[in-house]
């Protein structure tokens, strides 16, 4: 084995701490060929955005309505990979890939029967909802990702 196999061994013991959420794919998701239109793939990121939100102490009621805290995407990269078709059940899978002063980068994976079906990059701002400008995290929104991705 040399050096390169052992930094490389060593890089795929470091799981990312997942949130994992269950959802069916319903009726209203689909486009008449009975597949995901692609758009609703986004509504639903949307939804597990907002559970993993909840997860970690900091729903986005309290963020948006009491804290005044905005957390638009600026930026989406996605692949599509498979489709998923009506009466399906996926597994979203969220990763936090990197917290920066204001920033916060998503991984998504969607999984059916075990396939991929999609993937995201998906990057998050903290805003004022008042100047509608980038803020650092809240010290105490900041700890509670950083706990997240220590799990």
């Amino acid at each position: 084995m040399t050096s390169t196999d052992t930094q490389q061994d060593d890089a795929l013991e470091v799981e990312p701490v997942e949130f994992v959420v269950e959802r069916g794919v319903r009726f209203a998701d689909c486009d008449p060929a009975g597949i995901v239109f692609f758009p609703n793939y986004f509504r639903m990121l949307n939804g597990v955005v907002e559970d993993w939100w909840a997860s970690v102490g900091h729903p986005w009621t309290e963020l948006v309505t009491q804290r005044r805290v905005g957390t638009p995407t600026v930026q989406l990269d996605t692949e599509f990979l498979h489709p998923s078709k009506f009466g399906e059940t996926l597994q979203f899978h969220l990763t936090v890939e990197q917290l920066g002063n204001s920033s916060l980068i998503f991984r998504h994976v969607i999984v059916g029967d075990d396939r991929v079906r999609m993937r995201a990059r998906q990057v998050l701002v903290a805003t004022s909802l008042e100047t509608h400008k980038s803020i650092p995290w809240p010290d105490d929104v900041r700890q509670a990702v950083t706990r997240f991705m220590e799990k």
